[in-house]
């Protein structure tokens, strides 16, 4: 039998409460796998044991008090370096720590501890989360499970988060996404990635990188997990068990469209055909399909790509908050980072306000369908050693941002789950995205089809880098 750590996270948290396992138990087996795996797949910049032994043995105490515990009360979860965690260093994936201020708990983390879960470290991010590639210079790339002969990158700029999933050390991950940067790791990773809708949950205590696109979210490694965690987190659902009861027992056919689009159209056809396949296995268990046309988030790409509004937001808050620090980014960032701040306070005001005209026009994009199915990638992951050259780099930078970066400029919400493996034995995702604040149906829809295609160790077997 699979040992608690690897099953639903709904099963952990009922084992919790019965008492047939400790938070303690759950952590030692976390740790065990850190040290197993961690030299292997290098997913924390800091795994912190003896904190997590700390929160888990209060976890315990809640757990043995009576009552009903909290839903996450002594879950092993990780954190995106971006996050300010009291009691850990937060380096935001650059060379220098950053001042103490960037140190406390913000929202999200501060809900969690509230909760009793248990913080077991901080994992690797792209500088500044400035890039959907997944390398840091600084402090070394974690290294995609999905190939055990070659060190692909995972994805980023959350890149240490899928990662520390298959690692086994967490059982869910706190990641951000500005352009992609939750569902980017979690298709090359092969994991689920919910993108929240702007504004839903506060982003207070994170380090940004554009105040106008930032969202906070998790990385988990099933449809299942992040209804759970979503149901456990989100402050507008009232009761989380009533919630995941209506969410679970939901029925009817999901409405789909695919968009007629330069995402689709860029797709290569070993993606594409698992992708065919996987729609093809819901329009067959029930699921309404059409097509519609898509151009609106083609004009939503070359605004994020062309508009400049991250790296104006960023330079801005690095000369305010963090002086001399652009000085110290390694040039596959600081550069582009610069790069981007070149435009005029006017162009910014533009690009700002054609973000708006866009964002006016999505709800044109569903016709009144639930989701929009789109690929979540359009490249297989590289190789680390692809990535080295600047010129590359950027290009395949921006090709990873390009399926996912125009639903941050609509202001909606998506989720990836992986479908299938490509021509090279990587991970495919499919990504299901829905009207801003739909988050709800967004999560009723991906259940529905996990229910379908199965979860990742289902459709794809286990990662072959991943030591037993």
């Amino acid at each position: 039998m699979a040992h608690i750590l690897d099953q639903p996270l709904v099963r952990v948290a009922h084992a919790l409460r019965r008492g047939t396992v400790s938070s303690s138990e759950l952590v030692e087996e976390a740790v065990a796998r850190h040290e197993r795996r961690g030299p292997i797949l290098h997913a924390y910049k800091h795994f912190d044991p003896e904190g997590a032994r700390g929160a888990a043995a209060e976890a315990d105490r809640i757990l043995a008090s009576g009552g009903e515990p909290p839903p996450l009360c002594g879950i092993p979860i990780s954190v995106k370096d971006l996050f300010g965690v009291q009691g850990l260093p937060t380096f935001a994936g650059t060379p220098r720590r950053l001042p103490e201020r960037w140190e406390r708990d913000g929202w999200l983390v501060a809900r969690l501890r509230g909760q009793g879960a248990v913080l077991v470290g901080k994992t690797h991010t792209v500088e500044l989360a400035y890039g959907g590639i997944g390398v840091n210079p600084h402090w070394g790339t974690p290294r995609n499970p999905w190939d055990a002969d070659v060190h692909r990158v995972p994805g980023g700029s959350s890149a240490g988060a899928g990662v520390s999933l298959w690692e086994g050390s967490a059982l869910v991950a706190l990641g951000t996404d500005t352009g992609g940067s939750i569902r980017i790791p979690a298709t090359m990773t092969g994991v689920v990635g919910h993108k929240t809708t702007k504004g839903r949950w506060s982003t207070e205590g994170v380090v940004p990188l554009s105040s106008t696109l930032d969202t906070v979210g998790a990385l988990t490694r099933s449809v299942a997990d992040a209804v759970f965690f979503f149901g456990a987190v989100d402050p507008g659902l009232g009761e989380p068990a009533a919630f995941l009861r209506d969410l679970v027992a939901g029925g009817g056919a999901v409405r789909m469209v695919v968009p007629r689009c330069g995402i689709w159209a860029d797709c290569p056809s070993d993606m594409g055909d698992v992708l065919a396949r996987a729609l093809d296995e819901l329009v067959a268990a029930g699921w309404d399909a059409a097509e519609v046309d898509g151009r609106l988030l083609d004009d939503a790409v070359e605004l994020y790509g062309n508009g400049g509004i991250a790296g104006v937001e960023c330079r801005a808050f690095l000369e305010r908050e963090l002086p001399g620090w652009l000085d110290i980014l390694h040039p596959i960032v600081g550069k582009r980072i610069e790069s981007a701040a070149r435009h005029s306070a006017a162009g910014y005001e533009d690009a700002l306000l054609q973000r708006r005209r866009l964002e006016a026009a999505a709800e044109g994009l569903f016709g009144g369908a639930d989701v929009l199915a789109l690929p979540t990638g359009i490249i297989t992951p590289p190789t680390v050693a692809e990535v080295g050259d600047m010129e590359r780099y950027v290009e395949r930078n921006a090709a990873a941002l390009r399926p996912t970066c125009a639903v941050n400029t609509l202001g909606l919400c998506a989720l990836t789950l992986p479908v299938g493996r490509d021509g090279a034995g990587m991970p495919v995702g499919l990504q299901l995205v829905a009207r801003g604040g739909a988050d709800e149906g967004l999560l009723r829809a991906a259940l529905s089809a996990e229910r379908v295609l199965g979860t990742a160790v289902e459709r794809m077997g286990p990662p072959p880098a991943v030591p037993s």
